[in-house]
């Protein structure tokens, strides 16, 4: 069956407590499924995975090849992230960078992504249903 991969970084793993006026209410789990159901009619699953340390990360994407694409929230790895960057370059499938808060709307320290450029779309600022969109976006960018 083929499988999307969906890659978190890190502070991720608190979604739900962290800052939820910025981050919103939804956890993680609440997101993976979200994700799934969302590409379940294309007979795609899920394979989703977190982590605070950069590395773990760039091995995700290493051993993910064989994914149809990626749904990718770097965290703040967006900013500092040029080895998960370059590990994205290698990547051969179709991905979506996608951030929960609208990270032009706050510090000046986060409005520039050093993966974004590699992306194959951007969705920004629109919370835990960014990743709803993402996965939609990859439906139509991969063949049937």
């Amino acid at each position: 069956m083929p499988e999307l991969l969906l890659l978190n970084g890190p502070n991720l793993g608190i979604l739900g407590r962290r800052e939820p006026e910025i981050y919103g209410t939804d956890t993680l789990a609440d997101i993976e499924k979200a994700v799934a159901d969302e590409v379940a009619g294309r007979g795609w699953t899920v394979t989703s995975f977190q982590s605070d340390v950069e590395g773990e990360l760039i091995g995700r994407i290493h051993g993910s090849y064989d994914t149809v694409g990626a749904i990718v929230n770097p965290g703040a790895l967006m900013i500092t992230g040029w080895p998960l960057r370059d590990a994205l370059a290698s990547y051969p499938r179709p991905w979506m960078e996608v951030h929960l808060s609208n990270v032009w709307a706050r510090e000046s320290f986060r409005h520039e992504s050093v993966i974004a450029p590699l992306a194959s779309g951007i969705i920004v600022g629109l919370g835990a249903y960014g990743y709803r969109l993402a996965a939609r976006a990859l439906l139509a960018k991969v063949p049937h």
